[in-house]
């Protein structure tokens, strides 16, 4: 058996990087929806603080709830629920696509822009309802 056939791996083409897309606005939205997911992961935490504030007694809940009220930490809060949104909103989208729909250029971009809107606007009627 000969190796006249193997091809050398600096002989293989490269795929498509980075640096030959353009980005775009579905591009970030996809980065967007997987960089939401490690928040909400990390986030997350934040939650079980509360809860487990509840449990521990009313001094505990009174002080996570002074500490919440901090303004710095109510638009974090904020972003936190948006966030929250843009994933939600961003798996329906990715549901969407698993049943074989939406692959259409401007259904796409369509969806990508209605994925950033709803997210915004949900998480405003959140907080201001």
């Amino acid at each position: 058996m000969t190796n006249k056939n193997k091809i050398s791996p600096l002989d293989r083409p490269l795929s498509p990087h980075l640096q030959i897309y353009r980005p775009s606005f579905t591009m970030m939205m996809s980065i967007m929806h997987r960089i939401s997911g490690v928040i909400l992961y990390f986030g997350s935490f934040l939650l079980l603080a509360w809860y487990i504030s509840i449990l521990i007694g009313p001094e505990a809940y009174q002080l996570l709830n002074q500490l919440f009220s901090f303004s710095i930490i109510k638009v974090a809060l904020f972003l936190f629920t948006w966030i929250f949104f843009h994933h939600l909103f961003g798996g329906i989208r990715h549901f969407i696509w698993d049943t074989g729909r939406g692959f259409e250029l401007n259904t796409i971009e369509w969806l990508a822009r209605l994925t950033a809107i709803l997210s915004f606007i949900s998480a405003l009627i959140v907080w201001f309802l």
